[in-house]
């Protein structure tokens, strides 16, 4: 009988709550989705893995380990689920990890992350426009997404694009759209009151400190220093089913196309 392994990747976060509430509930939805696997869990990150082990005491496994882990239990049939939000340079570095080992298992499959297609935009565009319930003239919600340095960094611009007229702005910690276009965007429209929430797998440090916390440089403080009233959520995208359900869904439409 042919085992099959599903493996879900993320970048991980050294926070034990928001990491049981979206990677550990997404985890848990995979095995819902494919009852007849067995579920391995991965970070793409060095520095949350060592930190992990330090403060906690927990090991977890980078891409390599869990696919050497997975080999030696004698699966042949490997799923891989990035639960990335973008194919940004982290996908892209565990693309070359897996091909490395491809050639190890006798199938292996690689489920893209959130936002590929267009079809993609427009499901996730439709979901964060019903974030934070109906909103009065002067209120929105923004989002804090990751940002990143590679081509993909057009994701951001294009979500805040599709996004215009909803109430609803994103805006990237670490790339374009900064917070100080979004909040010339928010005065402009007229808005007074913020839901500050992470567009990130994960409620994890950038959304602690660069976006909730008391620091003359988070997104909070600047958005209160310009005369905008801040709610900050804490609560990342993989607490929602929907999400979860999206990542599942590219792996069934990979395993179709991949025969």
């Amino acid at each position: 009988m042919n085992r099959v392994a599903v493996l879900v990747v993320s970048f991980g976060t050294t926070y034990p709550q928001t990491r049981q509430k979206t990677i550990e509930a997404t985890e848990n939805a995979f095995r819902t989705a494919f009852p007849n696997t067995k579920v391995f869990r991965a970070f793409t990150s060095n520095v949350v893995i060592s930190r992990i082990k330090a403060h906690e005491g927990l090991q977890i496994d980078t891409p390599e380990e869990a696919l050497d882990r997975i080999k030696d239990e004698g699966f042949e049939t490997v799923y891989v689920q990035s639960l990335h939000m973008i194919p940004g340079i982290e996908y892209h570095r565990l693309l070359q990890q897996v091909t490395k080992v491809r050639d190890r298992f006798s199938k292996v499959v690689v489920g893209k992350p959130m936002l590929v297609s267009y079809i993609d935009y427009v499901k996730v565009i439709n979901f964060l426009r019903g974030v934070g319930g109906t909103l009065a003239d002067n209120e929105a919600v923004l989002f804090m997404g990751h940002g990143t340095s590679d081509r993909a960094f057009t994701a951001y611009a294009c979500l805040d694009h599709m996004l215009m007229g909803s109430q609803h702005y994103l805006g990237a910690v670490e790339s374009y759209p900064d917070i100080q276009f979004e909040i010339n965007r928010l005065k402009k429209d007229g808005i007074t009151r913020v839901r500050l929430q992470p567009f990130m797998l994960v409620a994890g440090n950038h959304a602690h400190q660069d976006m909730a916390s008391d620091k003359p440089t988070s997104w909070k403080r600047l958005l209160e220093a310009s005369g905008i009233q801040v709610d900050a959520q804490l609560k990342g995208m993989g607490e929602y089913p929907f999400i979860q359900q999206q990542f599942i869904e590219h792996l069934k439409k990979q395993l179709k196309e991949v025969k």
